[in-house]
């Protein structure tokens, strides 16, 4: 059995990185660990390959070659998932589908020509699949009944199947689930709110098979949340702490968690001590009114912009994520958000529409309220919201545009930056005083050499940053040498968010006066519907 497994193009996107990729040559920032664990677990006496279209094209001859062609997808890759179907399906290929986007809107997927949706965790919904191709049906639908696989055995995903050259980071997952219930949330939905986790020596395994293939870069851990259950992810790291000394740090990681991270100071030393370098946090809004309504407590229990500082003191560099749009959310929101990322430094700031994802308890209140608009969702930050907010649209997308242009403002997002490093530098010299190693330090080659000059140029030259830039790196080169080359690095990924700013702007308007005009024609037609009342004499 010939299976060719597709992997979707992203659009242009706040994570697609695209102008910082371009400065060292890769194509795509991660690799699709979805399918190649599907291939894991699939028989390995199949025959496999994988095409990932963010990286090349699927050749005609590998379309030809596959008996059966799987595709995986999330929601943002809806158009290029879509496309992929339509392709192998006039190629005569039978056509299998999952991942969270035809798991969340599997009649998307169906009406596009899918011929097998397998649908939920793999673990339990693939050998179906491979059940039903072995017995010669050419179609089905396979899923888990609410069951919840047991990850301890899930098997080492096929790296050997990616082109690793072409990605900025590998992948790999510790676990699954979150234990919180933001009303906003599908993770909960997809995957429980009872996070289940790998064994030590199962991820000890996978980062074996990553460094005996030659990886020597950063690994993102995509948990959702990785912290979500704090007992097993100490266990996981003081496996780890031996494990990466022994190889002398071969790997940085980067991670998502909650903002409670900053409650248990063991813990942040520990993933320190293993190289995690940066965390995502979901901050979502500086507003308590707006955590309450969406049931983000986590977020409330210590001042938010403590906790941040306090994630940076341990040094992990903070990413994080922001959200406008919410129900009663008061006017200004845009700017409060603004005003926290500059207060605690956060140098790469993620801000959204709010939108409501598929199977959500805010999908369901929404739908209840008569508010969505339409069955589906997207999660691009440059999409407009999906439903009917408490505020007037105009007054949350001028917000949300002013807010995304302001904080990557060149002289502003560099500024921040060189704060967060700041505090970083401090942490280092803490840290890493028995040790060279920086957690997240780029190769030193002719491509991140060229890449170097190009932000120089760009930077320290051509753009109202000149000065400043000049003046931050030389205090960090002086004050902190050993963060560096990640403050360098973090500053090439500003090419990306100039960029995509300008793409926000233009789509949000865009789809902003389309939205007004339907709704203007719309009322037009139920204003021409109505009869007129009559005169009272």
């Amino acid at each position: 059995m010939n299976i060719l497994l597709v992997y979707p193009r992203f659009p242009k996107s706040f994570w697609s990185f695209d102008k910082t990729l371009e400065l060292v040559n890769l194509k795509a920032q991660l690799p699709p660990l979805g399918l190649v664990t599907v291939a894991a677990i699939l028989p390995q006496t199949w025959n496999f390959k994988l095409v990932d279209r963010n990286v090349r094209e699927v050749q005609p001859d590998e379309w030809q070659w596959a008996d059966i062609v799987i595709v995986s997808a999330m929601i943002v890759h809806r158009a290029d998932f879509l496309d992929a179907i339509q392709t192998a399906k006039g190629y005569g290929k039978l056509v299998a589908v999952g991942g969270p986007y035809p798991t969340s809107l599997p009649h998307e997927a169906e009406a596009a020509g899918a011929d097998f949706l397998i649908l939920d965790e793999g673990e339990i919904t693939l050998p179906m699949f491979v059940e039903a191709v072995e017995r010669g049906d050419r179609s089905g639908t396979f899923r888990s009944g609410g069951e919840k696989p047991d990850v301890t055995s899930t098997p080492i995903p096929r790296y050997d199947l990616l082109e690793m050259d072409a990605y900025a980071e590998m992948s790999i997952q510790f676990s699954r689930g979150c234990p919180f219930q933001c009303e906003f949330c599908d993770i909960i939905v997809l995957y429980g709110r009872k996070p289940r986790t790998k064994a030590p020596e199962q991820l000890l395994a996978e980062l074996q098979c990553l460094y005996d293939l030659g990886w020597r870069r950063s690994i993102f851990m995509v948990d959702d949340n990785f912290i979500g259950n704090k007992r097993n992810v100490k266990l996981l790291l003081q496996a780890m702490k031996p494990w990466m000394e022994e190889h002398g740090y071969p790997f940085s990681f980067a991670t998502e968690a909650s903002v409670d991270l900053a409650q248990d100071p063991e813990l942040m030393q520990l993933m320190v001590d293993c190289n995690f370098g940066t965390v995502f946090l979901g901050i979502e809004t500086p507003d308590d009114d707006s955590l309450t309504l969406t049931k983000k407590f986590q977020n409330m229990r210590d001042p938010l912009s403590e906790s941040v500082v306090s994630i940076a003191q341990a040094g992990l560099r903070v990413m994080a994520g922001f959200i406008v749009g919410f129900d009663g959310e008061k006017a200004g929101a845009g700017q409060r958000i603004y005003q926290f990322v500059e207060q605690t430094a956060i140098p790469t700031a993620m801000v959204s529409m709010l939108q409501a994802l598929p199977d959500t308890a805010l999908w369901h209140r929404l739908e209840k309220e008569g508010r969505l608009l339409g069955k589906s969702a997207d999660i691009n930050q440059a999409t407009l919201m999906n439903f009917v907010p408490t505020r007037p649209i105009e007054e949350i997308t001028e917000e949300f545009i002013q807010t995304f242009w302001n904080l990557y403002d060149p002289l502003t997002v560099l500024n921040r930056t060189f704060r967060h490093f700041l505090i970083l530098g401090e942490a280092q010299k803490r840290n890493y005083k028995n040790r060279t190693t920086s957690a997240g330090a780029p190769d030193i080659n002719w491509v991140t050499i060229r890449a170097f000059l190009i932000v120089l140029w760009r930077q320290g030259v051509v753009r109202k940053t000149r000065l400043r830039f000049w003046i931050n790196l030389a205090i960090m080169l002086w004050r902190y040498p050993g963060v560096s080359a990640n403050y360098v690095s973090v500053c090439a990924q500003a090419e990306h968010f100039l960029d995509f700013r300008q793409i926000v702007r233009q789509n949000i308007e865009t789809q902003l006066a389309a939205y007004l005009e339907a709704k203007q024609q719309k009322d037009s037609k139920a204003d021409a519907a109505t009869p007129l009342a009559m005169p009272v004499s």
